[in-house]
């Protein structure tokens, strides 16, 4: 049976955990995990891929047993995809499939744009798609028509010292209200526990909060490469009942691929978690054209 190494690589940019799983040689896949979780999201996945994908499952900045920076601007989706794309240098890889959920999503397109000769196809999953105007723009109008109440803890984190002050010592019931309710039948025991421990490490809760108080750069430089197209061929693996990034966010995709399947799954926010061989399927599929070249 093929392990999973864990290892701490630490680049110009800081010091990151990755998870490496499969063949050294191998077709080169990375797997970019979302906000609240960490790599760890991959292990069903990765369990149902073939060994010889050489699997890249990196702890994104802030969060699982990565640097804990103290800098909001560090956490813009073009600061943690300059530093996945330093890891990959690191680690000598230079052409690789991308796979990337809920912000680890946005992060990979943010790398698909600023280096789209490397990244061979692209794998998104419940994120909303970063150049997708019209798309986004229906979203958002569902969303408002509703009260934004689904958003929440976006503004939550986004208050100054708020979770730092609040989340401390309450690290089960904060993950557990998107973990158990953001999924369609119940969140894998071993996993809450993983993240729980990660979301104890000091000043995870202002790390994590991070990912949203950098949100209004974020969305100027999208509203600035909106209708930007994405060269390489892209998936797009959808958990139809997500209560944050709702249907919406799926239509026109053709305005910024030129290739792209969407494919849609009985599912919630965490896809990879709820439908591991599903999702491994689907990605397995998707790449094959990389993997016999």
């Amino acid at each position: 049976m093929t392990t999973t190494e864990n290892r701490m690589i630490t680049t110009e940019r800081g010091a990151f955990n990755v998870r490496l799983r499969g063949d050294a040689d191998g077709t080169p896949v990375v797997l970019l995990h979302g906000w609240p979780e960490s790599s760890y999201c991959w292990q069903g996945v990765a369990a149902h891929l073939p060994d010889d994908y050489r699997l890249i499952m990196p702890d994104l900045r802030g969060l699982g047993d990565s640097e804990r920076t103290l800098d909001d601007s560090a956490y813009t989706k073009q600061s943690l995809a300059a530093d996945m794309l330093g890891l990959l240098d690191e680690l000598g890889v230079e052409t690789f499939a991308l796979v990337g959920h809920d912000w680890g999503g946005a992060t990979a397109q943010e790398m698909a744009l600023a280096a789209p000769e490397r990244v061979q196809r692209l794998v998104l999953m419940n994120i909303h798609v970063l150049p997708n105007a019209r798309g986004n723009q229906a979203a958002q109008d569902v969303i408002r028509q509703r009260g934004a109440q689904s958003l929440w803890y976006q503004f939550f984190q986004a208050a100054p010292n708020l979770p730092e002050a609040m989340i401390p010592g309450n690290e089960d019931a904060w993950l557990g209200h998107f973990l158990r309710t953001w999924s369609r039948e119940g969140f894998p025991d071993a996993a809450f526990d993983e993240y729980v421990r990660c979301y104890a490490i000091e000043h995870t809760p202002a790390t994590g909060a991070a990912y949203y108080r950098c949100y209004k750069a974020d969305t100027a430089r999208w509203a600035e490469i909106a209708g930007t197209r994405f060269a390489m061929p892209g998936l797009y693996i959808y958990g139809r009942h997500d209560p944050v990034i709702i249907p919406a966010f799926t239509q026109h995709l053709d305005d910024v691929f030129d290739d792209i399947r969407l494919e849609e799954l009985d599912a919630a926010h965490f896809v990879q978690e709820e439908r591991p061989s599903e999702v491994a399927a689907l990605i397995q599929d998707f790449l094959s054209p990389v993997a016999a070249g």
